[in-house]
């Protein structure tokens, strides 16, 4: 896992991460993969929400793909 890009890819994240704590959530990074997908979990209230994908797409997807356009995806595991 690159470190510059995992960086980066966290700094994403904790922009998000205040919207994501509002509601009872939050998300943890696994994994940087060499082909570029990152592997995030989601947590508290987030890992049961009905929404979450939306969640995942819109909020949490589009942050770090546009701070790291290298990025391909951001899949929940």
């Amino acid at each position: 896992m690159n470190q510059e890009i995992t960086k980066r890819v966290q700094l994403a994240l904790d922009s998000v991460r205040p919207f994501l704590k509002a509601d009872g959530g939050d998300a943890q990074i696994l994994d940087v993969t060499s082909d570029m997908y990152v592997h995030i979990k989601l947590l508290g209230t987030c890992s049961t929400c009905e929404l979450s994908n939306m969640t995942m797409k819109a909020g949490i997807e589009q942050a770090i793909i546009k701070a790291v356009p290298e990025i391909k995806a951001v899949v929940a595991v």
